[in-house]
């Protein structure tokens, strides 16, 4: 989303004291997100991802996938005169599902921000560690993942024209007008490529989504995690849902966007957003139960969520310090289609 997980592991690195704060750039209504230059880097906001998941089509049939870029600001590393200095860190994240062989292969990198070795452009999509990568290539994407278990080389080309989150792209994740981020989507881009794993390598075609999210400040302190999804809709149309959980369970916010077939936008608040879960997979590894199918409805439409594989949950603890589910599904009810959801805060509290 986003709304991804290392927003709240994120607010859970808030060692910082209040005069600290004013130093990062805040997030707030009526900016205008643009083009070229809002698809690459904001380096005075504290936290931003790149976030690319995607249902391929491949000989072997379905798999999933997902490709995600992270970068933190760093005040404390400011006063550090070095080059080197950790003022940036990057964190990416990979996995590739493939229900027929029934795991989840993923892969984690992290880096401090150094020219030619780990980077965000600032003009246009352009992240990198080492050999990992997600660009603009032409007028759409291109990302390279060499993992020690499997490897991604995939073109990602637009089809639609960028969906703007909540407010034109001013997107609540809570209660507080604070708790907010700049968010934009590229739904239903078309995918090409190959992916290779254990030995082999296969075309695969399908179908991505892309969020860009970035912001300082984004989640209530009583948020133990959320449930995401990002759907394209056989139909040509558009859903992006979430909800954010208390450490009881209950919401205290949600938002949604539709987008119908014929292009229209209509933004949804707490009120008409629902997630209900009809079963829970138990991960054998971290004991954390997740609701990998759910009923999700917005305003008068509801879908139902099945997964791809129940196993999708992605261990990150070496790097970002996070456990979530992530996972491809299908979508079916007001419109069929293909997706991805998300479900943090089920293992604990996230923590970075």
């Amino acid at each position: 989303m986003n709304l991804k997980r290392l927003v709240l592991a994120f607010s859970a690195f808030s060692a910082f004291s209040a005069f600290q704060l004013w130093a990062f750039d805040v997030v707030s209504p009526g900016r205008k997100i643009e083009f070229p230059r809002d698809a690459g880097a904001h380096l005075g906001h504290r936290v931003e991802w790149w976030y690319v998941t995607g249902n391929l089509e491949t000989q072997r049939g379905p798999m999933g996938f997902q490709v995600t870029f992270f970068r933190f600001a760093n005040p404390d590393a400011e006063s550090n005169p070095s080059r080197f200095s950790p003022r940036q860190l990057l964190f990416a994240h990979a996995a590739l599902a493939d229900p027929s062989k029934a795991r989840l292969l993923a892969d984690q990198r992290s880096a401090r921000v150094v020219e030619g070795l780990a980077d965000a452009s600032v003009t246009d999509t352009n992240v990198r560690i080492d050999d990992w990568s997600l660009a603009r290539a032409g007028r759409g994407y291109r990302t390279r993942i060499a993992g020690e278990s499997f490897a991604l080389d995939l073109e990602f080309e637009p089809t639609q024209a960028p969906m703007l989150q909540g407010d034109l792209g001013f997107s609540r994740k809570g209660p507080s007008p604070t708790q907010a981020s700049y968010y934009y989507s590229e739904p239903h881009l078309r995918v090409s490529g190959r992916v290779s794993s254990q030995g082999e390598s296969i075309d695969v075609g399908g179908v991505a989504w892309l969020d860009h999210e970035w912001s300082s400040e984004l989640l209530a302190e009583e948020a133990q995690g959320w449930d995401w999804l990002g759907a394209n809709l056989d139909d040509g149309g558009a859903l992006m849902a979430f909800r954010m959980r208390g450490k009881d369970g209950a919401p205290i916010w949600a938002a949604a966007t539709y987008r119908s077939p014929n292009g229209e936008s209509k933004s949804f608040g707490p009120a008409d957003v629902s997630f209900a879960p009809r079963r829970t997979w138990k991960s054998p590894r971290t004991n954390a139960a997740y609701p990998v199918a759910v009923d999700v409805t917005v305003g008068s439409m509801k879908w139902s969520i099945e997964p791809l594989m129940d196993d999708q949950e992605l261990d990150a603890r070496s790097s970002t310090g996070t456990v979530y589910w992530e996972g491809a599904v299908r979508v079916g009810g007001a419109s069929p289609g293909r997706g991805y959801l998300e479900l943090t805060g089920y293992s604990g509290r996230l923590r970075f």
